[in-house]
């Protein structure tokens, strides 16, 4: 049966809906729309936060989606929204004075370096992965990544408004878990909406308000909503224009070592990421897809480093789509070639994408305290799932100095030109020391929990 053939069925409410079917056109075109929706407000917030282009990324996301279900010849629904894997990395490299064509350029090296993993797990089994990224080194890595990001928060988006922020976070609190269902699932696309309004208000009844916008170095008199470049934009268009270093929107990746090295963690983390959702739409269809699982890994390192080379950002798997698919039982890749198309006809609109880019900052402090918490608690929600023991020193002395070399900034300086720091050196050492205290334990490693558990 050819790929772009699926049975046709339309069950009740509730009734599973498989990846090989799909329920009638009218239906199918609702829940592609729906998962659009689902990964719209993550998609476009990460790329601004890395100083990429927001339009620029939801067209890569459709086309990179597409590219994603080809690969695993429809056996994954899935869509690939912008990763927050990278978010952390970009940071290190921009405050370093890495541009956007060197960030792009290390990014799209990790992106075929998560393409040679899935290809090796694909002819060799995931076995391989789990020797060198047990749990126990993979929840420490994803840990790092999220909290390293907390000074982000602090010196950029959060003091641009610091009570928009608190009410947005408030709300992204309050929404992701409080609201039913599918509601809660697009918790970070309703905080935008809600942080917009509460913005554009403010404007009204308090007027201007005084602050350092992000990449300035002094104060200065602005409203929080500027729509000046959004009544300027085209309706349609390619993404176009510069980016706020000065690189030209869509722009030829540049390459250099040192950021190169940076961005490698969080090739781990999407190799986390893309395991877990294949193993979750295993669970929810009832189907064998470990034999897909390089497959997918393989897609999304293809995917990320094909976005890269346009100056696009990375991409992943997204949850938020587990989301409805685990609420509305329908699995259909068919929905996903919808939504992908939706995405790139977004992605062709400059208005929309000079809309999201006047997001005001304190919107985007208020959510990012909140996404970033909960990227460095995917971590520890990986120990968790699988039982790490941290009365064993293994997992607590090998993990430990890794990972506050890494959320700390500790530098490692061979010369002027490379230096490890932060995330990168940080899970060089998880990797190292762990291993090395795992293969070969000390006589008297149990000591040093105890001494440790002593003095608590």
């Amino acid at each position: 049966m050819s790929m772009f053939k699926w049975v046709e069925v339309d069950p009740a409410p509730g009734t599973p809906v498989l990846p090989h079917e799909r329920l009638p056109w009218g239906k199918t075109f609702g829940m592609g729309a729906q998962h659009v929706v689902a990964m719209f407000g993550a998609t476009f917030v990460f790329p601004i936060v890395m100083g990429l282009d927001a339009n620029l990324a939801i067209l890569f996301s459709g086309i990179c989606t597409i590219i994603f279900l080809l690969i695993t010849q429809n056996r994954i629904p899935s869509y690939l929204g912008t990763s927050a894997a990278f978010v952390a990395s970009v940071s290190a490299i921009r405050l370093q004075g890495g541009t956007s064509a060197e960030v792009t350029g290390a990014i799209l090296v990790g992106g075929l370096v998560l393409a040679l993993i899935g290809v090796l797990i694909h002819f060799m089994g995931a076995r391989v992965l789990h020797a060198v990224l047990p749990p126990a080194v993979t929840g420490a890595v994803v840990m790092l990544i999220g909290f390293n990001l907390a000074p982000v928060v602090a010196g950029v988006y959060w003091p641009q408004d610091q009570w928009i922020a608190l009410i947005t976070a408030t709300f992204m609190v309050f929404a992701a878990v409080v609201l039913p269902g599918f509601w809660s699932r697009i918790a970070v696309f309703l905080s935008l909406i809600f942080g917009y309004l509460v913005s554009f208000f403010a404007d009204k009844i308090f007027g201007p308000i005084t602050s350092v916008l992000g990449g300035a170095t002094e104060a200065t008199e602005h409203d929080r909503v500027s729509w000046a470049l959004v009544e300027k934009a085209d309706w349609i268009g390619l993404p176009s224009g510069k980016l706020a270093d000065g690189v030209s929107v869509v722009h030829a990746p540049d390459f250099k070592l040192s950021f190169i090295l940076v961005v490698l963690p969080g090739v781990i983390a999407l190799i986390a990421e893309n395991t877990g959702h294949v193993k979750a739409v295993a669970e929810m269809t009832g189907e064998n897809l470990d034999p897909y699982m390089g497959r997918a890994i393989g897609a999304d390192g293809i995917a990320t480093a094909f976005a890269s080379a346009f100056g696009g950002s990375p991409t992943t798997t997204y949850a938020e789509n587990i989301g409805v698919m685990s609420a509305t039982k329908v699995y259909s890749t068919a929905a996903y070639y919808v939504a992908a198309g939706v995405a790139i006809f977004l992605g062709l609109c400059p208005k929309f994408g000079a809309i999201v880019n006047a997001t005001p900052g304190g919107v985007l402090g208020g959510i990012t305290v909140v996404l970033y918490g909960m990227i460095g608690l995917v971590g520890a929600k990986i120990w968790v799932e699988n039982r790490i023991d941290f009365g064993d020193p293994v997992n607590m002395v090998g993990l430990a100095g890794g990972i506050i070399a890494g959320i700390g900034g500790v530098k490692l300086t061979f010369t002027d030109d490379f230096v490890l720091e932060g995330i990168a050196l940080g899970t060089i050492m998880v990797i190292v020391y762990f291993h090395m205290v795992n293969r070969r334990r000390g006589p008297g490693a149990g000591q040093v929990t105890e001494a440790l558990s002593h003095k608590e």
